[in-house]
């Protein structure tokens, strides 16, 4: 009995170490960049649906303790005012690491669909061409979620906005995919990561665990939003754009949020 309960023990301290590894699936080694210093939201530009650009209304993205939070406690009722940080610059070809951890409840008046969810966008539109009234970027998601105390919940799939995309061989059809089998569980940190290749393949990883492909990322010429770009003579096929981290509703921390470029250029 002991000798199993050592074997147990053993067993989950492994797993534990592997989870808080700082990269799993990427490669250890190279010019890996810190996006996020720890200390303030240097590098990064904020668009909240409703509100002018850099206007971080209600605070909703402040840094404590070297974690990037998504926080609602000084809104009133939430109604449509989602959100995204970017990156100030454009990246095309690049490993991107991050951990992040769904904390709290969907603040009042979010719709139910925010409860638990978040996510980081890849090929973002620069906000400074978003509409004031934009609920999103064009991007593509890699959707963040977190479940519950006992139950988990599968995180890690694809979601679409304002694109079209391939994903593990077929067209996504629906808003968002159903491909990963990686469930989260409370407020457990997750580590995801993508390998990213512009508009050709991008790979999710979340504990280290392959998730998703996507390819043939492309502007979706039925979405107004794309449409809008594509009329201004934007190619059809994305390629490159800016990394975000969504604000939906629900509270949300990041941390470690680091790119190895795979583009000296970049």
């Amino acid at each position: 009995m002991k000798t199993a309960i050592c074997i147990l023990f053993a067993f989950v301290l492994t797993a534990c170490n592997a989870t808080e590894g700082k990269h799993l699936a990427a490669p250890s080694t190279g010019n890996w960049i810190s996006l996020f210093n720890g200390k303030n939201l240097d590098g990064w530009t904020v668009k909240i649906s409703g509100h002018d650009l850099d206007d971080n209304y209600g605070n909703t993205f402040r840094v404590k303790d070297g974690v990037l939070q998504v926080s609602y406690d000084h809104y009133g009722p939430f109604g449509t005012q989602f959100g995204s940080i970017f990156t100030q610059r454009t990246f095309s070809n690049y490993w991107l690491h991050l951990e992040y951890r769904i904390v709290g409840k969907a603040a009042p008046g979010s719709p139910e669909f925010s409860s638990g969810n978040s996510g980081v966008e890849f090929h973002s539109q620069a906000p400074e061409t978003m509409t004031k009234e934009q609920y999103s970027p064009i991007a593509l998601e890699m959707n963040l979620l977190g479940g519950g105390r006992i139950h988990s919940r599968i995180t890690g799939d694809f979601c679409k906005n304002g694109t079209r995309v391939v994903v593990n061989g077929k067209p996504l059809e629906n808003q968002c995919g159903s491909t990963s089998t990686v469930g989260i569980r409370g407020n457990t940190w997750a580590t995801v990561e993508a390998e990213v290749h512009g508009g050709d393949s991008i790979k999710l990883y979340v504990n280290g665990t392959p998730v998703s492909e996507a390819t043939k990322v492309e502007l979706d010429e039925t979405d107004e939003r794309a449409a809008h770009k594509l009329a201004q003579g934007a190619s059809k096929k994305l390629s490159e754009g800016r990394i975000s981290l969504q604000s939906e509703g629900q509270p949300v921390e990041f941390r470690r949020i680091e790119i190895l470029p795979l583009d000296q250029s970049e």
